[in-house]
């Protein structure tokens, strides 16, 4: 078995390619030297753990010794796991969207021996690459000048992307800014099956954030209905687990029907508190069992000894997408018995859950819905449906376990506090409350430093990679978040303290912004802004939140006029793509419509 340098990493993704032919190496100083030394190509191959289509490529092609060999022989190989490393994901698939005009992952980005990018694209079948390999080190070796305009070009092209950021002029906020983006965001609403009107689908919950409050605080009834349709549809689609609770990445189609199946912890972090605030808004049951379930999932699945909660849960199992997932009629049949008619009608295991031979669990009515049709009570239906799911779960937990991405990260780790935090304030449970509590006591244990910074990555007690834009952001918000359900004045110091060090080692002064990385790390070819919000919200609008309500805990006008400052940058983006700015339009709201602070006195009682 071959073994190359990756086996020493700690990440699960770079471990999975441990033991390809392929020579690879981590980024890093000795990788970078070699290609400069050996006037080769690089290759940066970016990926996570849970990627199914980073797997495909693997066993197509970094598998292959005849691949291998090739890219041995021509090029210096490095291996990145775009989670312990968004710096260099950000910057080489700003690099890709710009040749190709999308991206994705697997990322397979070639650059010059000095790292600027040349040429690159998402997932390549195994001819396809080897003729592109070839390509690539023919030019190198006959053109170089062609390589070198090339990357000249496109470096600056991913410079440029962010200067337009610092060359933007602040006009204050526009009052029509939020009716404007709705207007057109909702043209593309999909009014019969939820979210928007295209496949696939993300969850995106922060798209739904905003859109849950301004319906609420503008009196959009339309707007509510839209958003209750798509919780609804989500949460009784297949890109939620009915048996085992969480929610898997996004769904291939526009029913909410076929997931990818990966469970990330972000996506069940941010759910989390989405269902909870929409429980709230309308005391539908429907969204506590949402709540309850996933805790559940995270809480047996997703959580170390130490409170830490891991990332990821494979798509694949036994080389399969989904086998974990899926039943088939006659085992169903077999393990339900009588209840099986019963069952089969209310998780569609008929034409509607059908999917490659198999069946996808999943509803398309409501408990008070079925249960009338059905000749049941809700409460009785609830009974049966628990009864099933204590039955069934045991067995598929028998099942070959699809695999664990068991590295922490300190900014998915605030994100998944904040859901317990939210649910508490929701629900009142305790369990809730001391889930939160105990992660946040880890992130100050294990993942603060000495000197006032925050470390991005932990696995098997060691905290690693000086941390970026994102684990300030999310810790300070989850921190105020839990000083505001426990009034222990320790939470808001600590995210007034990491304030603070963020102002110092991340500000870009040009545009008021903050960059992605800090001043301490070692420069990539550009350092990046992060502005659009997408799966997880952008960190600098995460920041600009933070600073308006750090501002107002703490009587700091200087801290609400930089978010202000920060929220007039985007007034025109705002406009113009909603979807890409919820996280900025919920900041806005809090300028365009009664901000109210509530303040207890007095003894606890």
């Amino acid at each position: 078995m071959h073994t190359n340098r990756l086996i020493h990493e700690s990440s699960p993704y770079l471990l999975q390619h441990a033991h390809n032919p392929v020579d690879w190496f981590a980024w890093g100083n000795e990788a970078l030297a070699k290609a400069k030394t050996e006037n080769k190509l690089i290759l940066i191959s970016v990926g996570y753990s849970a990627c199914h289509w980073c797997h495909v490529m693997e066993h197509e092609s970094f598998e292959d010794e005849k691949v291998a060999r090739i890219m041995n022989d021509l090029f210096v190989c490095i291996k990145v796991d775009r989670e312990e490393r968004p710096d260099i994901d950000q910057v080489y698939m700003t690099a890709v969207q710009l040749m190709t005009g999308h991206g994705g992952w697997p990322l397979n980005c070639f650059a010059l021996p000095d790292a600027r990018p040349l040429y690159g694209g998402t997932y390549f079948p195994n001819e396809r690459w080897i003729e592109i390999l070839l390509t690539l080190a023919d030019l190198w070796k006959g053109e170089p000048e062609k390589c070198f305009q090339y990357a000249n070009e496109l470096t600056e092209g991913v410079k440029k992307a962010d200067r337009l950021i610092a060359d933007k002029v602040s006009e204050g906020i526009n009052d029509k800014a939020l009716g404007l983006s709705v207007e057109q965001w909702s043209a593309r609403f999909d009014n019969t099956e939820g979210g928007p009107a295209r496949a696939p689908k993300f969850p995106l919950p922060n798209n739904y954030f905003f859109l849950l409050r301004y319906a609420h605080l503008a009196k959009k009834e339309n707007l509510l209905k839209h958003v209750r349709l798509t919780l609804d549809k989500m949460a009784m689609g297949g890109i939620y687990d009915q048996l085992g609770g969480g929610f898997t990445r996004y769904s291939t189609d526009m029913l909410w029907k076929v997931p990818h199946f990966e469970k990330m912890l972000y996506d069940n972090g941010q759910l989390v508190s989405l269902y909870s605030e929409a429980f709230r808004a309308t005391k539908d049951p429907l969204y506590r069992e949402i709540v309850f379930e996933t805790l559940q999932f995270v809480a047996r699945e997703l959580t170390h000894e130490s409170g830490a909660f891991f990332s990821a849960l494979d798509a694949d199992s036994e080389g399969e997408e989904g086998k974990y997932y899926v039943w088939s009629r006659e085992s169903l049949e077999e393990l339900l018995g009588d209840d099986f008619k019963w069952f089969g009608a209310y998780y569609n295991i008929n034409m509607t859950g059908a999917w490659e031979g198999n069946y996808i669990l999943l509803r398309r009515e409501k408990d008070e819905e079925f249960a009338m049709k059905h000749g049941m009570t809700p409460e009785e239906l609830k009974v049966k449906v628990a009864r099933a799911k204590a039955l069934l779960l045991p067995v598929r937990e028998r099942r070959v376990r699809p695999g664990l991405d068991d590295k922490t990260l300190t900014s998915w780790n605030a994100i998944m506090l904040r859901g317990y935090v939210d649910a508490f304030e929701t629900f009142g449970e305790d369990e809730f409350l001391l889930a939160a509590l105990k992660n946040a006591r880890f992130i100050v244990k294990n993942q603060l430093r000495e000197d006032g910074g925050l470390w991005h990555s932990w696995k098997n007690g060691k905290s690693t990679i000086n941390g970026f834009l994102e684990d300030y952001a999310f810790v300070i918000d989850a921190f105020l978040a839990l000083y505001q359900v426990t009034f222990d004045e320790q939470w808001m110091q600590f995210a007034g303290k990491l304030s603070d060090y963020t102002l110092t080692h991340f500000d870009d002064a040009a545009s008021g912004m903050f960059f992605f990385t800090s001043d301490q790390d070692a420069p990539l070819i550009a350092r990046k802004t992060e502005i659009q919000d997408n799966v997880i919200p952008a960190s600098n609008s995460v920041m600009a939140r933070n600073l308006f309500y750090l501002g107002h805990f703490l009587g700091n006008t200087a801290y609400i006029e930089r978010s202000a400052r920060m929220l007039s940058l985007v007034q025109q983006d705002i406009i113009g793509y909603g979807g890409g700015y919820s996280n900025w339009m919920i900041l806005q709201l809090h300028f365009e419509f009664p901000f109210r602070e509530v303040a207890i006195v007095g003894n606890s009682v």
